[in-house]
């Protein structure tokens, strides 16, 4: 008898174990945030079941039982991982080499994860003839996601006079080189040209046609300046990218005019397909261009840094501050996620990233608006706003790479 009641005992806990077991089917559950996803068309307090590094579901009201870890995003934004498209992370210990193979450049995972970037794009630090290296270096050793545009320059950003080499601009290798690794290669950089050359761009661009890759423009400086008119309407095709689209640099036209009107042909070009991404940087982001473009309705394409170590301790810092700037210019949070996921993800045509969809990979993001008195600066100007967002926690192949406030440790 008493061997009778041990085996049901045995049988009962067993039993117990298999409905726990079969009840708690995610990895993770966050519950009760307010969910954006502008690629689904999702404005909404919803929940997200995660399973491994999958989006197992997206709805109301899953409940809590039936994951292994929950986390309470009661009061934040959930939204895809961050994809900042204008980064410079070949990072080495070659002295004089700027932004290639050097110290000025910074290693993903020390900067994405507390922004909530998931993916970043490298913007032209390296060339068809160090790629390899880079891609060794940093990519395959990085947690965060990087993908790269490559420079025309065959030996990549490295700065001064190796920048305006006309004969290391080989479109030809650099075509063959975004075959080879077309896997995280999105497209060609042209960057720093000085001169009043067609030539990097058109080189860059024929590149990108035979790959089908977009273009991404720093356009350099002249004297007198180049026109954007012409670079937009006669070299440019649909889909190629204008960086540093709010600058205000001598030796480079700019988009706002003398007396703070936008120019025409903007707006033209826009509506044949130019991409403009705000590329902050150190110095490419003026308050005087930003402030009447934004008044003109002219809001960017897609928002990304130009990290590197000058402008992250400089007046960008951050991708969240980037879009906290453009926050409090008028710009909605639901247009600050859209400009940093699903429309940053059709920019580098990776149409698989930014969103929440279910079944893809699960990169989130946990934001917070926080309300206050806060200094926001460019090159020359202070401006004061009241609103400004942060991270409470990110989330990259469904792990859990970043919680500010424990928020998923009280919950385990």
């Amino acid at each position: 008898m008493k061997r009778i009641i041990q085996y049901l005992v045995l049988l009962v806990s067993g039993s117990l174990l298999f409905v726990n077991a079969h009840a708690q089917q995610y990895t993770l559950l966050i519950k009760g945030g307010h969910v954006l996803d502008p690629k689904n068309g999702i404005d909404a307090v919803m929940d997200i079941a995660l399973l491994n590094d999958t989006i197992a579901k997206v709805a109301a009201n899953i409940d809590a039982a039936t994951a292994k870890n929950v986390v309470d995003a009661k009061g934040l934004y959930v939204t895809p991982g961050l994809i900042d498209i204008h980064t410079h992370n070949f990072i080495g210990t070659t002295p004089n080499r700027y932004l290639n193979n050097s110290y000025d450049a910074i290693a993903p995972d020390g900067f994405t994860f507390r922004c909530g970037v998931t993916t970043v794009v490298d913007a032209g630090s390296s060339g068809w003839r160090n790629f390899e290296q880079f891609l060794n270096q940093t990519i395959m050793h990085s947690k965060t996601r990087v993908l790269a545009f490559i420079n025309i320059v065959g030996g990549g950003m490295q700065g001064g006079p190796y920048e305006q080499d006309l004969s290391d601009m080989d479109g030809k290798m650099t075509a063959l080189t975004i075959r080879r690794y077309k896997q995280w290669v999105v497209g060609v950089k042209v960057a720093h040209y000085e001169g009043a050359e067609w030539a990097p761009v058109d080189r860059a661009v024929e590149a990108g046609k035979v790959t089908g890759t977009p273009v991404m423009i720093d356009f350099g400086g002249s004297n007198p300046p180049l026109s954007l008119e012409e670079l937009f309407m006669q070299h440019l095709r649909p889909g190629d990218i204008f960086t540093h689209a709010y600058a205000k640099v001598k030796g480079r036209m700019s988009i706002v005019d003398d007396n703070g009107k936008l120019r025409p042909f903007v707006f033209e070009a826009r509506k044949k397909g130019i991409i403009f991404d705000v590329g902050h940087g150190g110095t490419s982001f003026s308050y005087s261009q930003a402030v009447p473009a934004l008044k003109a309705g002219f809001f960017p394409n897609t928002i990304s840094t130009d990290i590197h170590t000058g402008s992250m301790n400089g007046d960008m810092k951050d991708l969240l501050n980037v879009m906290s700037k453009f926050l409090n210019m008028g710009m909605s949070v639901p247009e600050l996620v859209k400009a940093t996921t699903s429309e940053a993800a059709k920019v580098i045509r990776h149409e698989e990233l930014g969103s929440l969809s279910e079944h893809s990979i699960a990169d989130i993001a946990l934001l917070r608006v926080e309300n206050g008195k806060f200094g926001f600066t460019d090159a020359n100007t202070r401006m004061e706003g009241d609103s400004k967002l942060l991270c409470e926690l990110t989330v990259r192949a469904g792990k859990i790479v970043y919680d500010l406030n424990g928020l998923a440790a009280q919950h385990k």
